[in-house]
């Protein structure tokens, strides 16, 4: 079963409004095994509505819209529904009836514009709204199925879950799901050659690689006709792919680099501390959103100039004179100051050259030393970024979390 979004409004068009309607309800319909081959987008304009509806039904099943269900004279989506399936427009006296409750209006002071919205295509199934004032609806004949969902998230979302899910899952045999693995460390043309054979060969489960900033992930989606048989194909192919890649895997599902790494702190009951100088803070930021970090995370400091990473941490002046501020040695003593002076059982430190200027052909812009401190034993990593100033001080801080991850997975 095929289906087709159709999203309607000429302030989506101009930009004024990000569609994430069309988002929703993509992630919606793959749950229920429907398939999603095209999207567009329409303004509020008669020709081309009625147009792209008869080219999405040449092509589907089902067509979904947003919009356009409004008191304004642009909102024209029923009466388009109406007129593509020879229905006419008929009052439905529930939906009017909210209307006036929902408006807290008497009968006389109804406008006509809202009264608009409570006429349907006769024989239509109609979808309550308890969020607003535009009631939705479903068309359905000879095969072809049009739903009508009005344009605000927060009603189109409620709508379809309260009432259009269950109608659909009805019509469908199919389930799809999907697992994300999120991966850090290896580009996605590096990483798409090392698993090429599972990419190109994998039909049921498939293997879709998506480039994010800063990482990539690897899409594993099945269809089958129960959930348990989903869950099955996809558990072996991401074995396949963990036994390859696996190294560069640090979650699954909607979560974040920082948020692995809150979790194992936490988990284990490793207090730790920061140092920074070239990303100013930004790891102490990162961690620090994770909610219940403040019952590991002990203090950050921001040593940025050679005096203060004398006097916090007690960096060696004759150090700092024979290696530079940017050096390994620096990013040493660095993390096992702040390890020492705080009495963390983790530190991370992070001494670099963000740029514009400041790079030497000896030390270029991008160089970033990060050490990691775990209780009495220090590493120190190396990293030679690229990007503007703010792109290299996020991959210093990503770089350092993720080496630290690799740590605590490796130790503990």
């Amino acid at each position: 079963m095929k289906a087709e979004l159709v999203s309607i409004g000429t302030e989506i068009l101009l930009g004024d409004i990000v569609n994430t309607n069309a988002q929703f309800l993509a992630k919606e319909l793959a749950n229920l095994g429907i398939d999603v081959y095209h999207q567009c987008v329409i303004g509020d304009n008669e020709e081309r509505i009625l147009k792209a509806f008869k080219e999405a039904f040449d092509r589907c099943d089902i067509i979904i819209t947003t919009g356009g269900l409004g008191p304004t004279q642009d909102d024209l989506t029923k009466e388009l529904g109406a007129k593509y399936f020879n229905k006419k427009m008929i009052l439905h006296e529930p939906s009017l009836e909210w209307i006036k409750k929902y408006l807290d209006i008497k009968d006389n002071e109804v406008l006509e514009a809202n009264k608009n919205q409570a006429y349907f295509p006769e024989g239509a199934i109609i979808l309550p709204n308890e969020n607003g004032t535009a009631p939705g609806a479903i068309i359905s004949e000879n095969n072809k199925t049009l739903i009508i969902l009005p344009g605000p998230p927060k009603e189109m979302k409620a709508m379809f879950t309260n009432h259009v899910y269950k109608y659909l899952s009805q019509l469908t045999k199919e389930i799809i799901k999907s697992k994300t693995l999120r991966i850090f460390g290896i580009g996605e043309s590096l990483m798409a050659k090392k698993i090429n054979d599972i990419i190109e060969n994998s039909m049921n489960p498939t293997v879709a690689p998506y480039a994010k900033e800063y990482e990539v992930t690897l899409r594993i989606t099945s269809k089958e006709k129960s959930e348990e048989k989903c869950d099955a194909l996809i558990k072996s192919k991401c074995d396949e792919i963990k036994n390859i890649i696996g190294e560069y895997i640090y979650g699954e599902g909607e979560t974040s680099l920082e948020t692995v790494v809150s979790e194992l702190l936490c988990k284990k009951n490793l207090s730790i501390s920061t140092a920074e100088s070239c990303t100013g803070g930004m790891i102490a930021a990162t961690l620090i959103s994770y909610p219940g970090i403040s019952e590991v995370f002990k203090e950050g400091v921001v040593t940025y100039s050679n005096e203060s990473k004398i006097r916090r941490l007690g960096v060696k002046e004759e150090t700092l004179k024979k290696f530079g501020a940017v050096s390994e040695e620096i990013a040493r003593e660095m993390v096992e100051g702040v390890a020492k002076n705080l009495n963390t059982d983790i530190a991370i430190s992070t001494t670099g050259i963000a740029g514009p200027g400041g790079g030497t052909e000896e030390k270029p812009i991008g160089l970033v030393y990060v050490g990691i401190y775990i209780k009495g034993k220090t590493i120190v990593e190396k990293l030679n970024l690229t990007g503007d100033r703010e792109s290299i001080r996020k991959k210093a801080t990503l770089n350092s979390l993720n080496l630290l991850r690799k740590e605590l997975i490796r130790n503990y």
